[in-house]
């Protein structure tokens, strides 16, 4: 055959824990490794302010033609707005264009950075990072390095090594920084934090490069959310790109709906970044999908659904934060000789508990309970009728 040199790949690794979990027949069985969110019934979400805005797209009839190829341009205009804050002054000089969701919005920025950026930059991620941050900026031809970002000892962030690192960096790198919700650690700087972070990626003339896939997840503002990212933008010393995200914040997961956008320094550069950015896209998929952008564009336009959104999103944020607070409550209740406050110290989806690989296999093999081996769960996964019996799991595999 053609292809009898072709090697088996390794399986996805999250893909390995769903179906263990599916072969399993414990009633008391948890999947914690899914990044997704479930409600406290342990069901996938689909927002009502969703919902009500498929309806009327639904009902108004509207065509199937092909979208331009930086997408549709309401969506675009209120995906900006929402990032970068409706009465941002680099509105106007903002290059953008929709994409495949979030992992899309990285791939176009990959090949935008290895194309556009002098030399031959690297990216450096966060150690450790979303695992396809290597995959995706892999593929583009960039070399892909870390960062020291997260403290195994305190659980928490390791500035000092963090900023030690990029300062020693050549000048002109692409740092990749997670807007909020930190994935996998959980672990975000505080604002004096990221006023430290700023200054040194601005003094040693880096690119910020943005990853916001959970506006409005982590704390429920997506003005706060928005921080970090407005902070560098606004102050206007470092080169900025973000990709953005639809998936977790409006559980437009299947739509696949995101942005990649570039901040220009006048009008003119912004009409030079998306001439380029369309001879990107042009090649990789022609242009994006039409519905999930619909129904974006029409819930952060229309002033009842945006509202009812916004409720939404806090309501997922809060109820995350409910459960960091009822599992350490329990474990500690169990007299844990582990000291848990970094569950509630973290914030987004996930959290970096800590376990070890051994301690993972024991709460699958004897408990009934799947998470990635580094230790990190999907907060999604836990509900009110679930929790306790996870922290006395958790107790049983650390004392």
């Amino acid at each position: 055959s053609t292809w009898t040199q072709v090697k088996m790949g390794p399986p996805d690794a999250i893909l390995g824990i769903t179906e263990a979990f599916k072969r399993d027949t414990d009633p008391r069985k948890m999947n914690l490794g899914v990044g997704a969110y479930r409600t406290d019934a342990g069901s996938p979400f689909v927002l009502d302010s969703v919902t009500q805005a498929e309806n009327q797209l639904l009902h108004e009839k509207l065509d199937k033609e092909y979208l331009p190829i930086t997408g549709l341009p309401q969506f675009t205009r209120a995906a900006a707005q929402l990032a970068y804050g409706s009465s941002s002054p680099v509105l106007d000089r903002l290059a953008i264009t929709q994409s495949i969701s979030g992992t899309g919005a990285l791939r176009i920025g990959g090949a935008f950075v290895q194309r556009f950026c002098k030399g031959t930059p690297t990216v450096y991620v966060p150690g450790p990072s979303w695992g396809n941050h290597k995959a995706v900026f892999g593929d583009c031809g960039l070399t892909v390095k870390p960062y020291r970002y997260y403290d195994a000892k305190t659980r928490g962030l390791d500035l000092e090594g963090m900023l030690e690192d990029l300062s020693n960096l050549p000048r002109g790198q692409i740092v990749l920084l997670h807007a909020c919700a930190h994935n996998p650690t959980g672990v975000d700087p505080t604002p004096d934090q990221w006023a430290r972070i700023q200054s040194v990626v601005e003094e040693n003339g880096h690119v910020a490069f943005f990853d916001m896939a959970y506006q409005g997840f982590a704390t429920g503002d997506t003005d706060r959310d928005a921080h970090a990212l407005r902070t560098f933008v606004e102050a206007g010393r470092a080169p900025v790109v973000l990709a953005q995200s639809f998936a977790k914040n409006m559980g437009l997961y299947g739509e696949r709906v995101g942005t990649f956008s570039v901040v220009g320094a006048s009008r003119d550069e912004r009409a030079r970044l998306e001439s380029q950015l369309k001879i990107l896209v042009r090649p990789m998929y022609s242009n994006p999908p039409v519905h999930g952008a619909r129904i974006a564009a029409r819930v952060l336009t229309d002033p009842e659904l945006r509202s009812l959104w916004l409720s939404e999103v806090k309501l997922m944020a809060d109820r995350i934060i409910g459960m960091r607070v009822a599992l350490r409550s329990r474990l500690e209740k169990l007299g844990s000789s582990v000291a848990w406050n970094h569950i509630t110290d973290q914030i987004g989806m996930f959290c970096f508990t800590g376990l070890t690989a051994a301690q993972v296999d024991r709460l699958a093999q004897e408990f009934h309970i799947y998470l990635t081996r580094d230790g990190r769960v999907s907060m999604a996964g836990i509900t009110s009728a679930n929790v306790d019996y996870l922290a006395d799991s958790i107790h049983a595999v650390t004392q």
